[in-house]
This record gives structure tokens, C-alpha cells and sequence, in this order.
């Protein structure tokens, strides 16, 4: 019985350990991603145009976290 509830003690915490290495890569490749597109497109000022209320600009940034994310799923 004591057997048996160590075992799942360790699975949760490497669970959890699973789930933190998980956010903290996500992050990262997450701020990564919208560096490299700040970088590609240097000739606008993306977080200026979104403060301004340009739609366009805000939706490409949505469709890009959103496909990264989808990436990063498949992956992790």
C-alpha cells in the first residue's frame, strides 16, 4: 500500500515537473518568435500600430502566436 502511494506521489511531481518545463519552454519560444518578427519587419512599428487601434496589425499578431502555439503543442 505504501508502495503504491509513493509511486503516485513521484508521477504527480514528475507530472508537475513535465508541466513547468512545458510553460517555461513555451515562453520562451513564444517571446522568441515575436523578437524574429519584430526583426523581419522592422519597418513598422507593430506595438505602436496595435496602441493606435490598427485591427490588421493585431490580427497578424494573434494569427502568429496562435500558429506558433500550435507548433509548440505538437512538439511539447
Amino acid at each position: 500500500m505504501t508502495s503504491d502511494l509513493t509511486m503516485t506521489a513521484f508521477q504527480m511531481l514528475r507530472s508537475l515537473a513535465w508541466a513547468l518545463v512545458a510553460a517555461v519552454s513555451f515562453s520562451f519560444a513564444m517571446g522568441l518568435a515575436i523578437k524574429v518578427f519584430d526583426w523581419l519587419s522592422s519597418d513598422i512599428n507593430e506595438w505602436e500600430e496595435i496602441k493606435k487601434g490598427n485591427l490588421g496589425v493585431a490580427l497578424i499578431f494573434v494569427a502568429m502566436i496562435l500558429a506558433v502555439g500550435l507548433v509548440l503543442y505538437k512538439v511539447i
